[in-house]
C-alpha cells in the first residue's frame, strides 16, 4: 500500500504528469516504473543517450512488446475459438498483431500524441505507431509482470477496440486478392522485391514493386520480403480500377 502511495505521489510531482494520467487511464492501473513508459514512446530517431554513451530508444521494448502480444493474442483466441484449426488461428493473429492493424489501434487510443520522434520519413511512418503500442506492452510487461500485460490487452484494448467477428471476417491477404484480380481479369502482374541498402546497425528493408502488363502500379516497403508485397499490393489494389 505506501509503495502504491510513494508512486501516486512520484506520478502527481512529475512535469510529465499529463503522460502519465494519459496512460493510467488507457491501461486501468497507475505506472510504477515511470522509466519503461518513457522509453516505450522513444523512436530511434529521437533517441536519448544515457550515462554510458549507449543509445536508449524504444527497439529493445518493441522487441520485447512483440512476443509478449504475440503469445498473448495466441491464448485468447485458442480459448475464444475452440472449434477452430490451427490455420484460422494463425490467420487471424497474423491480422490482429501486423503493423497495420496495431498503428490504426494507436490512433484509435490516442497514443500516437505521445511518440517521441524526429523523422518525416513516409516508408518508416507505417512502423513507428504499431512499434511504440508493442512497446508499451512491454513496458508492462517489466512493470507489472505477464498477467497485468494481459489484462490490458484483452480487457482494455481487444474489449474496448476491437470487433474480433469483423476481424475474423476481414481478408487483409492484399497480395492474394491481386492475385486472384489479375486471374479473373487475364493480366499479367510481377513481384518484384529487392533488399534496400541500410546502415548495419539498423535491421534490414525490403521494396516491393508491382507490375501489370509491364506498367509499374505499386511499390511497398517492409522490414521483409512479405511485408513489402502486402503493402505494394494494397497500394496497387487502390490503383487497378484504372487500368
Amino acid at each position: 500500500m505506501v509503495r502504491k502511495i510513494v508512486q501516486q505521489v512520484r506520478l502527481f510531482l512529475s512535469p510529465r504528469k499529463e503522460f502519465y494520467l494519459f496512460l493510467k487511464g488507457i491501461i486501468g492501473f497507475y505506472p510504477g516504473n515511470l522509466k519503461f513508459y518513457d522509453i516505450a514512446f522513444i523512436h530511434k530517431s529521437a533517441s536519448i543517450v544515457d550515462s554510458h554513451g549507449g543509445y536508449v530508444n524504444n527497439e529493445r521494448l518493441e522487441y520485447l512488446g512483440d512476443a509478449i502480444l504475440g503469445a498473448i493474442i495466441a491464448d485468447f483466441l485458442y480459448k475464444r475459438f475452440p472449434q477452430k484449426d490451427e490455420g484460422f488461428l494463425t490467420k487471424t493473429r497474423s491480422k490482429l498483431v501486423n503493423r497495420a492493424f496495431l498503428t490504426k489501434l494507436t490512433f484509435d487510443i490516442g497514443l500516437n500524441a505521445y511518440i517521441n520522434l524526429n523523422t518525416t520519413k513516409n516508408i518508416d511512418s507505417s512502423h513507428i505507431y504499431g512499434d511504440a503500442f508493442e512497446a508499451l506492452i512491454g513496458a508492462i510487461y517489466l512493470d507489472k509482470g505477464f498477467k497485468t500485460a494481459k489484462f490490458f490487452v484483452t480487457k482494455r484494448i481487444l474489449s474496448q477496440f476491437v470487433n474480433i467477428d469483423e476481424v475474423e471476417q476481414a481478408d487483409n491477404n492484399f497480395k492474394s486478392q491481386l492475385i486472384e484480380w489479375s486471374q479473373k481479369n487475364k493480366k499479367e502482374i510481377k513481384f518484384n522485391t529487392t533488399e534496400e541498402p541500410t546502415d548495419k546497425t539498423k535491421p534490414p528493408k525490403f521494396m516491393a514493386v508491382i507490375e501489370i502488363g509491364n506498367r509499374e502500379v505499386g511499390r511497398g516497403v517492409g522490414v521483409s520480403k512479405k511485408e513489402a508485397q502486402q503493402n505494394a499490393a494494397q497500394q496497387t489494389l487502390k490503383k487497378i480500377e484504372n487500368l
